[in-house]
Parts: C-alpha cells; sequence; structure tokens
C-alpha cells in the first residue's frame, strides 16, 4: 500500500468510496451521493485553501482516502482544520486508516497548524473513534441526535488533537 497525494486520476475510486458510505453508512450525513465532477470540486477546493488530501492505493486501486480541509473560512481559524477519513469497506481493518490520518497529521504538523478537529458522524461509529483516540484524539463534546438518516436518529461526536506546540506559544505567519 502507498499512500500519495490525490490527484483527478483518484476520483472514481474516491467517489465509489463515498457513494457506498452515503447510501449504506452514517459516518456522512449526505444522503444522496455526489457525482464524480462533484468530488472533483471537492478535492480542488481542500487542496486550494491549502488542506491535504491523500489517497491509501494499492496495485492503482483506491482503497480508501483521507482529507485535512480548513475547519472554517474565518482568518483566526487559519491553524485548524478538519478531517475526514473513508475506506472502501472491503478494505477495513488492515491500517488503511491509520497510515492515512497519520500521514494527514504529519503533512499538516509540518505545515505549521496546531489543530485538528473531527467531527465523528455517529456515536456508534466505533472503528472511527478507535483510530482518533489511538492517533492522539481527544473527545471534546457530543452533539446528540442531530441527524435522522436509514430510520434512526444519529449523533455527531466532537474530537480534537493538538499538533506541535499547539496552544502553548504563538504560531508563525499563515
Amino acid at each position: 500500500m502507498e499512500i500519495v497525494t490525490a490527484q483527478a486520476a483518484h476520483i472514481a475510486g474516491i467517489q465509489q468510496i463515498y457513494a457506498w458510505h452515503v447510501e449504506k453508512g452514517t459516518a456522512t450525513f449526505e444522503t444522496e451521493p455526489p457525482l464524480a465532477a462533484e468530488m472533483l470540486t471537492r478535492l480542488t477546493n481542500v487542496q486550494e485553501k491549502g488542506g491535504f488530501w491523500l489517497v491509501a492505493l494499492e496495485d492503482k486501486t483506491v482503497l480508501g482516502y483521507c482529507y485535512l480541509a480548513p475547519y472554517r473560512p474565518r482568518y483566526a481559524y487559519r491553524f485548524t482544520l478538519e478531517d475526514s477519513i473513508y475506506l472502501h469497506p472491503e478494505h477495513t481493518g488492515r491500517g488503511t486508516g491509520r497510515a492515512l490520518l497519520t500521514e494527514a497529521l504529519r503533512l499538516a504538523e509540518a505545515a505549521g497548524f496546531r489543530q485538528v478537529v473531527s467531527v465523528v458522524g455517529d456515536s456508534e461509529n466505533a472503528a472511527s473513534l478507535a483510530l482518533h483516540r489511538s492517533l492522539g484524539f481527544q473527545l471534546t463534546g457530543v452533539l446528540r441526535s442531530v441527524g435522522f438518516k436509514h430510520g434512526r436518529w444519529l449523533d455527531t461526536v466532537m474530537m480534537q488533537c493538538t499538533l506541535g506546540a499547539g496552544d502553548t506559544t504563538v504560531p508563525g505567519q499563515r
């Protein structure tokens, strides 16, 4: 498996993975799968705004992807990113998510970011919660029953990971 920066050539695989999660999962609260063109726009937007979008590949097949996008558009949030991670349902439990998120966090820290926020859809998403905890994310809150999908109410779990010096020093210019 190799972790590389996502490119337009990976969009078909990215779109298929995300469509599965939209249609069958609860990690995302979207209910209609976006088309490939929309996913390409999202990829471009993340990268143009200084974020990171990575894919895990095996024999040129996209096993999963992870991106760190600006947390909010206001200038004061410029040192904080939000992560998203999705894996092909047939390629879970192999360390793909850990490899993706570990590399994304490394890139973010090297670029001077100080915080990464995770908004985990569904408080029963044990795999995502465990992955984030294992990489240093801490629970910061739960928004109860804020989504309704697949006939049930869903929570959103907020987690946060400090990078580098975090809030102990004044950051450089960004």
